[in-house]
């Protein structure tokens, strides 16, 4: 694929946060997927996002991200 160079924009981010039903900041774990985009791809790295808690994830992870790019 090449470098990141090749990257227009990050278009989205969706993340799946194992939690329990009682755990409130999902937002805030999330924010961390966020802010290394940002932090890697400057202006190109800011995105939509969706957040979301589930009571498991495979081989017990505790977030799994998804992400969509838009590349040149």
């Amino acid at each position: 694929m090449g470098d990141l160079n090749r990257i227009k924009r990050c278009v989205r981010l969706g993340g799946f946060i194992n939690a329990t039903p009682d755990f409130g900041p999902l937002p805030q774990v999330m924010n961390g997927a966020s802010d290394l985009m940002v932090l890697a791809l400057g202006d190109k790295g800011r995105h939509a996002r969706t957040t979301i808690g589930v009571a498991q994830l495979p081989l017990d992870a505790a977030v799994e991200v998804e992400a969509v790019f838009e590349i040149a």
